[in-house]
């Protein structure tokens, strides 16, 4: 199983997120997601979130949250430990990713955009401040079968 970091900045009432438009065979291709990628060697989940969200931005990150780690299982992809982060200032001069489109979206126009099932549910736990959590997601092809919370099945 890899190890991940995602983070979410929100800023007046907006989500800086990633269009995953640039990389072939890329598994969220065409979604909108929050900023983050691969641990490296000796890196913590704070090492990690600040450099991915350096590289991909060029934003230094000076507040932000650990909210919970998202395990991802599915029948096409690597297994896959999701720490995620939410973020509330920064500072620096926004550039483009190499990975997909940056964009500044309103929180209101979010829940339209193309992203993953699963993703609905932390992102809801992420803004009602919920305390640290465990979520496991399932997913068969691109469907969410099964989803746990803090060892619970969801409805």
């Amino acid at each position: 199983m890899k190890n991940t970091t995602l983070c979410y900045l929100e800023q007046d009432g907006s989500w800086l997120l990633l269009h995953r438009n640039k990389k072939k065979n890329d598994p969220n291709h065409d979604k909108w997601i929050g900023i983050g990628g691969k641990f490296e060697e000796n890196e913590s989940p704070d090492d990690c979130v600040r450099r991915e969200f350096r590289e991909e931005t060029g934003l230094e990150l000076t507040e932000y949250r650990y909210c919970g780690i998202v395990t991802f299982v599915s029948d096409c992809w690597e297994g896959e430990y999701m720490h995620l982060f939410h973020a509330s200032a920064c500072r620096g001069t926004l550039r483009d990713c190499d990975e997909g489109e940056l964009a500044w979206i309103p929180e209101t126009q979010f829940a339209a955009l193309p992203q993953w099932e699963g993703d609905r549910i932390f992102l809801r736990l992420m803004r009602e401040h919920a305390p640290f959590f465990s979520l496991k997601l399932r997913y068969e092809g691109d469907r969410l079968a099964e989803a746990v919370l803090n060892g619970r099945p969801m409805d």
